[in-house]
C-alpha cells in the first residue's frame, strides 16, 4: 500500500531546494496540498477502493512537481517557458525520483500517465481504464483547488497585474469563441488579462465527475470568481455574465 506520509516527508525535502518565501512557490505548495485533499474527496465520492484513494492522493501530491523548477528558472507559470507536466515526468521516471516518494513500482504507469496528461487541453488516447480514471480525477482535483486559488491569491501573483487592469482589458475573439462553444481556452489564444480570467472560468466546462460539480456548486465558486474582477467594459460584463450563466446551467443538469 502507498505510504502517503512517507511521500509527504519526501516532498517536503524536495521543496528545500526552492525559495519557500517566493509568493509563487508558496502558491504552488499550498495548491499541491489542496489538490491532495480534493483528490481524496473526489475518490471518496466515487466510492473507490482504499488503494485507489491513496493513489489519487499521491498523484495529487506529485502532479505539479515540475512547477517548482519552472518558477526557479523563469519565475513564471507560462507554458511557453516550460512544459511542467513533461518535466515532472522526466525527473520522476527518467531520473528515478519516483522511488523517493513511492517505494514500489506497481502503480508507476498510472502515476506517470496522470501527471503527464493533467494539464493537456483534453484527454484522448488513454485506453487503460484505471489510467483514464486517475487522469480524470487529477484534472478535476486540480481545477477544484484552482477555484480556491483564484479567490485567495493576489492578482499580482496570478497575473502580474491588478484587478482593475485585468477588468479593463478586452477579450480576444478566439477566447470568446471558445467560451461560446463551452470549451476550455487554448493557452496560445490568451493575449490579455481578461483572456486569462475567462480561461479560468472556461476550465469548468470540462469537468469529469458530478462529485466535482457538487463541490463547485456548494462553494458558489463560479459566481465568486466572476465577481472578483471589476469589469469596466460593458461588452466584457455581458460576456462574463453569459459564460457564468452557461456554466451554472451545465452544473444544474448534473446528478
Amino acid at each position: 500500500m502507498i505510504d502517503l506520509q512517507h511521500a509527504k516527508e519526501a516532498f517536503e525535502r524536495y521543496l528545500d531546494g526552492y525559495d519557500r518565501e517566493n509568493d509563487k512557490v508558496k502558491l504552488k505548495i499550498v495548491h499541491t496540498y489542496g489538490v491532495v485533499e480534493c483528490s481524496r474527496k473526489i475518490a471518496e465520492g466515487l466510492k473507490l477502493s482504499e488503494e485507489d484513494r491513496r493513489l489519487a492522493e499521491i498523484i495529487g501530491l506529485l502532479h505539479d512537481i515540475g512547477r517548482f523548477e519552472q518558477l526557479k528558472r523563469y519565475d513564471s507559470f507560462e507554458p511557453g517557458t516550460m512544459d511542467h507536466a513533461s518535466f515532472g515526468v522526466e525527473i520522476l521516471f527518467e531520473e528515478g525520483m519516483i522511488r523517493q516518494f513511492v517505494k514500489e513500482d506497481t502503480w508507476d504507469g498510472i502515476i506517470r500517465t496522470a501527471i503527464a496528461r493533467h494539464s493537456d487541453y483534453c484527454l484522448d488516447g488513454i485506453r487503460d481504464e484505471r489510467e483514464l480514471l486517475h487522469a480524470r480525477i487529477i484534472r478535476d482535483a486540480d481545477k477544484l483547488d484552482n477555484c480556491r486559488v483564484k479567490l485567495e491569491e493576489s492578482m499580482e501573483t496570478l497575473l502580474d497585474m491588478d484587478e482593475k487592469t485585468v477588468g479593463a482589458s478586452p477579450i480576444s475573439p478566439k477566447v470568446w469563441e471558445s467560451c461560446k462553444a463551452e470549451k476550455s481556452v487554448l493557452s496560445a489564444d490568451r493575449k490579455t488579462g481578461m483572456d486569462y480570467w475567462m480561461s479560468y472560468l472556461a476550465l469548468y466546462f470540462d469537468i469529469n465527475f458530478p462529485e466535482t460539480y457538487q463541490i463547485i456548486k456548494e462553494q458558489d465558486y463560479i459566481r465568486r470568481i466572476a465577481e472578483r474582477v471589476p469589469y469596466s467594459r460593458e461588452d466584457t460584463k455581458e460576456k462574463v455574465a453569459y459564460t457564468v450563466k452557461k456554466l451554472e446551467e451545465k452544473m444544474q443538469v448534473q446528478p
